[in-house]
């Protein structure tokens, strides 16, 4: 599995939604594990709703979103080293995902997607070679 966070395809570098989009992906930290079976993607998201989490793939490209509700209470922040705003990441997925199987769950404020493995399934390697 191959891990690439960008903005929203359309974005224009140094324009105000890039900017946006690019500080809200900092919001949802990733940590991916492997086991026999799957790789374990779990994104650190407290205090966000379920419902408003999409996970999408097409392609070979997942994507991991968040949405707040509409009126959702803007605060004037004395202190303020969390957001609960929206984000979106995307991962770019290799042959060995069974991309049809993918499942999530959001509990205790982490959203886990299980990418489950095609068994038998490697990925291509290839060493390149510095000049």
């Amino acid at each position: 599995m191959y891990h690439q966070s960008h903005a929203a395809k359309g974005d224009h570098y140094g324009s105000s939604k890039r900017h946006l989009l690019y500080r809200s992906m900092q919001r949802a930290a990733v940590n991916i594990y492997k086991t026999e079976t799957s790789f374990e993607m779990l994104v650190f998201a407290p205090g966000r709703i379920k419902e408003h989490f999409a996970v999408n793939v097409k392609g070979n490209e997942l994507t991991i979103s968040y949405t707040p509700p509409d009126g959702f209470p803007k605060f004037d922040w004395v202190l303020r080293e969390y957001s609960r705003g929206g984000f979106v990441r995307t991962f770019t997925l290799d042959e060995t995902i069974d991309a049809s199987a993918i499942s999530a769950k959001y509990e205790d404020g982490v959203l886990q997607v299980s990418l489950p493995v095609i068994a038998g399934a490697q990925a291509k390697q290839q060493e390149i070679k510095i000049s």
